[in-house]
């Protein structure tokens, strides 16, 4: 089946960037504050920046609001969620509202769902909030806090990331767009993945692995030997070659040819991506897998190796959302995420990415489809498999697809402040509190690579749980004053490549976002730069905004 809204998305990109030479009737838009990026930080954002009634529009990419909260993972990554507070505990309050409904159970009854979560209740009833949920109710939930706030959303925006950030005396004017729009504001906000307006305005910035000696770190750089969550071979000693064993017959797809690197070096591999698909067993609401195009049951050979070896984990990581539909991550040694093949995504051109995106989403559906029709299945897999498809009453718009790609990292800041594992791990002080994580510092495997012994292997895949929830400094969300007085990052943060394995929880990003524009208002109010705020006059106001700044665990 081709994929006609993947090529209309490519056409429409070329059009937008051939039209950049055409700007007649070029429109300006004025506000307060522009936020680029359509995330749920962008949301989060908005809404606390509209409640201190300053005008503020956000300009994105996206059509859908949410990013990854309302494409998919609705199995939320909480951590303790004790210090998610503000506008991001408002939405899981939301969240919980809708499922208190009847209507809301269209494919399966409330008494049925259970309470099932990471590690913790699905359904906080005392708290009246809920985790898990289905796609299209975050994004309704979205939707609603733009509406009830009268936020002008700009879709379908395309940053001209070339020339399209004027700056004057170390402060950013404007942003314009590739179809011509500008957008005039005091302060701006990059709520982007890809940290797009942050690196176009000039602002330094980190891709891929520091060396553990650049911050004193353990769990960053190359981890070759280190082997956690079970997202690995293991002692499997699985060939890597056409035939096995025969070097000369070639390498099997999937599998680099490089030398992994020195243990603790820095490089310039990025954690994998993958679609956090939904997928469901209902049969009037399923959809059957489909062959995608370009279909190749070549690639999938190391999946029947694994297989023939005797894993048997392949339904682990469906995990259970409502209305009998899951929210499916990546799990084990050769799975959902496609290892390898986005390292140049973070800086790639916007046709580029397409490609990436459209490369992604067809190894995954071949994925879906080789389990579900290839005949060196186990029969016991494949039939489950077949009972499963893609949920039909999600991203209606786009094949039943999840519309935005799981960037778990791209660019990341070097600002004011740089997060690392000591702060995550409580080994340093955190100036400045300005929101919490909790999370484990997770990063999924970045290379799938020979060993010396002549076996396949994954590396990179990293999860240290933290002791105590920790504090995220105000100087990560800042970028170094010099280079930008009037820009707030609240997702692509100052951080070290596993502390942000962490810190790039949605969770965490909504706390960011709101309180990057508490902090965009106050400026605003008092005619300061954002840098020369003090922290004592921040503190309180993000205190009253709900928002938890400091949590110690009972020992």
């Amino acid at each position: 089946m081709k994929k006609k809204h993947l090529l209309l998305f490519i056409v429409s990109v070329a059009l937008l960037i051939f039209s950049c030479n055409s700007k007649q009737d070029v429109t300006t838009t004025n506000a307060d504050v522009v936020i680029y990026g359509g995330t749920s930080a962008a949301v989060t954002a908005a809404v606390q920046l509209a409640k201190m009634n300053k005008s503020v529009v956000i300009v994105c990419p996206d059509k859908h609001l949410g990013g990854l909260t309302s494409s998919g993972l609705g199995f939320t990554d909480t951590g303790n969620k004790v210090v998610i507070g503000g506008l991001a505990r408002e939405f899981y309050q939301r969240v919980y509202s809708h499922y208190q409904t009847d209507e809301a159970w269209q494919w399966e009854k409330r008494e049925e769902y259970g309470n099932t979560g990471q590690g913790t209740p699905a359904i906080d009833g005392d708290k009246r909030t809920m985790w898990i949920f289905e796609p299209h109710v975050a994004e309704q939930v979205f939707e609603d806090f733009i509406s009830e706030n009268n936020i002008s959303v700009f879709r379908n925006r395309w940053l001209d990331r070339e020339n399209g950030v004027e700056k004057q005396n170390g402060k950013i004017i404007s942003i314009t767009m590739l179809n011509g729009e500008k957008y005039q504001a005091n302060i701006f906000i990059d709520a982007t993945y890809e940290g797009d307006l942050m690196a176009a305005a000039g602002i330094n910035y980190h891709v891929g692995r520091e060396a553990n000696d650049v911050y004193n770190e353990q769990w960053n750089g190359i981890q070759t030997g280190v082997l956690h969550h079970g997202h690995h071979f293991g002692n499997m000693n699985i060939s890597p070659y056409v035939v096995p064993d025969d070097q000369a017959s070639g390498v099997l797809p999937r599998i680099s040819t490089d030398d992994p690197g020195i243990k603790d070096d820095g490089d310039k591999r990025i954690q994998a991506y993958c679609f956090r698909m939904c997928l469901t067993k209902v049969p009037e609401n399923r959809v059957p897998f489909e062959q995608p195009e370009d279909y190749d049951p070549a690639q999938y050979e190391l999946l029947v190796r694994v297989l023939n070896h005797g894993w048997r984990q392949t339904f682990n990581k469906f995990d259970p959302i409502p209305n009998h539909k899951t929210d499916v991550n990546n799990h084990g040694p050769f799975s959902f995420d496609n290892i390898g093949m986005n390292y140049d995504y973070p800086e790639a051109t916007y046709e580029r990415r397409a490609e990436i995106i459209r490369e992604h989403e067809n190894y995954q559906k071949g994925l879906l489809y080789f389990y579900a029709t290839d005949p060196r299945i186990p029969a016991e897999i494949q039939n489950e498999m077949q009972q499963w498809g893609l949920a039909k009453d999600e991203f209606t718009d786009n094949g039943n697809w999840p519309h935005q790609i799981y960037v778990r990292e791209a660019r990341r800041m070097i600002g004011e402040f740089v997060m690392t594992e000591n702060e995550a791990l409580g080994k340093s002080p955190v100036p400045h509190s300005v929101g919490m994580g909790s999370y484990t510092m997770d990063s999924h495997n970045t290379q799938r690579y020979i060993t010396p012994e002549g076996f396949v292997q994954n590396e990179g895949d990293i999860g240290v749980h933290p002791h105590q929830p920790y504090q995220i400094a105000l100087g990560s969300i800042l970028p170094k004053q010099e280079e930008c007085e009037n820009l707030l990052v609240p997702v692509a943060v100052s951080s070290s490549h596993i502390a942000f394995g962490s810190i790039r929880m949605e969770p965490v990003f909504m706390i960011l976002g709101q309180s990057a524009a508490l902090i965009a208002g106050m400026a605003l109010e008092k005619e300061t730069p954002i840098h020369d705020i003090q922290y004592e006059e921040i503190k309180p106001k993000l205190e009253a905004a709900g928002q938890v700044l400091e949590h110690q665990e009972m020992e």
